[in-house]
């Protein structure tokens, strides 16, 4: 079973809220989570292990 993010890798903020995510990095497999208004908002994150950017 794969590792899941407790907080938003963007915002920092813990994910807790109906909405939120986490999947693996496209990249190197760490995993990412979103929260729901960073989700929306459409805010960058970067993966701390490889650097990918996604939306």
């Amino acid at each position: 079973m794969s590792e899941k993010a407790t907080v938003c890798t963007a915002s920092g903020v813990p994910l807790v809220e109906k909405g939120s995510t986490s999947f693996p990095c496209p990249i190197c497999g760490k995993p990412i989570g979103r929260s729901p208004r960073c989700r929306n908002q459409g805010v960058t994150y970067v993966c701390d292990e490889c650097d990918f950017q996604g939306p």
